[in-house]
C-alpha cells in the first residue's frame, strides 16, 4: 500500500481530529490554573462535600471563590488572600467539613501570572522560529525540485498540527471536566514540539539521501520509499516512549498526571504527523509548484 497516494485521506483524518478542538479553543479557550490567573488556591483531602465547603467559604466571607472536585478531595480558588485569612479558612474548613484536611496552599500575584503567560507564549514562538532556521540551514543542499525552506515550512506545519491536537483536547477537557493548564503544560507542549520535529527531520533526512541518489522516477516515489524505510524505526521509537509515558500516567502522582497525558497525546500525534502529514505535504507542495509552472 502506497501511504503517500492516500494522503488526501490522512489530511481529512487530521481535520476531523483538529476541528472539534479548534472550535473548542475559539469558543471556550483553555482553563488556566492559578499560575496564569493569579490568586490563592487551597487544596483539601479527605472530603468530597463540595456544598459544605462552599457554605464554609461563604461564612468566612471569601469573595469570588470557586470550588472544584479533584481526585484527592476539593480545591478552593479565590482572589489573593493574606496569610491570616488563609489560616482562618483552614481552621474553619477542617472544623466544619467532615474529614477535610488542608494539603496545599498556592498564592500567585497578578504580576507574576502575567509574566508567566507572556514568557510561555514567547517560548513557543521562539522554539518554532529556531526550528525553521535550523531545518532550512541543515537541508540547504537538498536536490531539486525541493528546497530547504520548503522542508522547514512543512516541518513547522506538522508541528502546529501536533500542538493544535494537544491544545484542542485540553480545551475540551477543561470545558467538560474542569482540567486546568499550568506551566507544566507549556513544558509538555515544547516537549511535543521537539519530539515531533525530531521524528520529522529523521524522515526528511532519508528523503534527502534518496533524492541525492536519484534512484526513483518521481519525487512522490522517492518520498514513499523513504517513508517505508524509516517506518519501523519511527514506530518502534514512538511505541517505547508511549509505553513509558503510559506507565507514568497510570502509576505517577496526581501532580504530573495531566503533564504526562499531554505528552501521551503529543507523542501519538507527532508520530502520526511525521509519517502521514509532513512527508505527504512535501509531495503536495511539489505538485502545486508544478501546476503553477504549467499554468
Amino acid at each position: 500500500m502506497n501511504l503517500i497516494k492516500l494522503r488526501k485521506w490522512w489530511y481529512i483524518l487530521s481535520l476531523v481530529i483538529i476541528i472539534p478542538g479548534t472550535l473548542s479553543l475559539l469558543l471556550w479557550g483553555l482553563k488556566p490554573s492559578i499560575d496564569f490567573t493569579g490568586g490563592t488556591q487551597l487544596e483539601f483531602s479527605g472530603t468530597k462535600d463540595k456544598a459544605k465547603l462552599e457554605q464554609v467559604a461563604k461564612a468566612q466571607k471569601v469573595e469570588n471563590f470557586v470550588v472544584t472536585v479533584s481526585q484527592d478531595g476539593l480545591i478552593l480558588r479565590t482572589k489573593t488572600v493574606d496569610e491570616a485569612k488563609q489560616k482562618s479558612l483552614k481552621t474553619a474548613v477542617e472544623k466544619d467539613v467532615s474529614g477535610a484536611k488542608q494539603t496545599r496552599v498556592d498564592t500567585v500575584g497578578a504580576s507574576i501570572s502575567q509574566e508567566i503567560t507572556r514568557n510561555s507564549i514567547l517560548l513557543v514562538f521562539a522554539a518554532s522560529a529556531v526550528i525553521i532556521c535550523f531545518i532550512a540551514f541543515s537541508f540547504r543542499k537538498v536536490p531539486k525540485p525541493a528546497n530547504s525552506v520548503e522542508f522547514g515550512l512543512v516541518a513547522v506545519t506538522a508541528l502546529l498540527h501536533d500542538a493544535l491536537v494537544v491544545l484542542g483536547i485540553f480545551s475540551l477537557l477543561g470545558h467538560f471536566f474542569g482540567v486546568e493548564v499550568d506551566p507544566l503544560f507549556i513544558t509538555a507542549i515544547l516537549t511535543v514540539i521537539g519530539f515531533s520535529v525530531h521524528d520529522t527531520i529523521v524522515i526528511f533526512d532519508r528523503i534527502r539521501e534518496n533524492l541525492i541518489k536519484g534512484s526513483y522516477d518521481s519525487f512522490e516515489d522517492t518520498v514513499s520509499v523513504s517513508v517505508y524505510e524509516m517506518l519501523p524505526r519511527t514506530i518502534n521509537t514512538s511505541f517505547l516512549v508511549w509505553i513509558i509515558l503510559l506507565v507514568l500516567l497510570i502509576f505517577g502522582g496526581s501532580s504530573i498526571r495531566y503533564f504526562v497525558l499531554a505528552l501521551v497525546i503529543g507523542v501519538l500525534s507527532g508520530s502520526y504527523s511525521s509519517i502521514l502529514n509532513a512527508s505527504p505535504l512535501l509531495v503536495t507542495w511539489q505538485e502545486l509548484k508544478a501546476k503553477r509552472k504549467r499554468a
